[in-house]
C-alpha cells in the first residue's frame, strides 16, 4: 500500500494536468480510496507528554499568575473547587481555540498529528468541546480512556471515539477546510 502511495504521488507531481494532492487538499490515501493514516499509539502518547510540558507555560501565565497576584494583593485564596473550574476553563479555551483554528497544538505539530472527524473534515466547536470534556475523566480515572486505545479497532482514545473525532497523521492528510 505504501509503495502505491509513493508511485501515485510521483505520478501526480509529474503530471501537468492534475494538481498535486497536497495543494488540492487531498492525500494519496484519499485518492486511493483508503482511510486516513492513523499515527501510532506511541506517537500520540509522546505528543501528550510533550503537551504536558508546554502547558506549564500556558498555565503559569493564565492560571498561576492571577492567583498569586490575588493572594498577594487581596490576601485571598480561592477555594479548591474554584481553582478546578478555573483550570478547566483556561485549558478548555486554549485547546478548543487551537484545535478549531489549526487542528493541532504545538505538540501535535511537532509529532505531525492533527484532529479530524472520521470523514476527514475539521471538527465543529461542539465536537471539540465534547472531546475536551470527555478527555478529563479519560485521564483522571487512571488513564482508562487512554488504555481503551489498546482494544479499539482504530487505536483511538475513548474520548475520541465518543466525541466522533480522531487523531490522524498530518503527513498524509492536510486539513481540508
Amino acid at each position: 500500500m505504501r509503495l502505491r502511495q509513493v508511485c501515485l504521488r510521483k505520478m501526480l507531481r509529474t503530471s501537468r494536468q492534475r494538481p498535486e494532492p497536497e495543494k488540492a487538499g487531498l492525500s494519496a490515501n484519499r485518492l486511493l480510496g483508503g482511510k486516513p493514516a492513523l499515527p501510532s499509539l506511541r506517537r500520540r502518547l509522546s505528543s501528550m507528554a510533550y503537551e504536558g510540558l508546554l502547558l506549564l507555560g500556558v498555565l503559569s501565565v493564565s492560571f498561576l499568575l492571577p492567583h498569586v497576584v490575588l493572594g498577594m494583593v487581596g490576601e485571598i485564596a480561592a477555594p479548591g473547587w474554584m481553582l478546578l473550574i478555573h483550570l478547566y476553563i483556561v485549558l478548555g479555551i486554549y485547546f478548543i481555540w487551537v484545535w478549531r483554528h489549526s487542528g493541532q497544538t504545538l505538540a501535535m505539530q511537532t509529532w505531525k498529528i492533527r484532529i479530524s472527524t472520521p470523514s476527514g473534515q475539521p471538527p465543529s466547536v461542539g465536537r471539540l468541546l465534547l472531546r475536551y470534556s470527555l478527555a478529563w475523566p479519560s485521564l483522571i480515572y487512571f488513564g482508562v480512556g487512554l488504555l481503551w486505545a489498546l482494544f479499539d479497532r482504530d487505536r483511538q482514545f475513548l474520548h475520541d471515539r465518543l466525541a466522533g473525532t480522531r487523531i490522524v497523521s498530518a503527513l498524509d492528510n492536510p486539513p481540508s477546510s
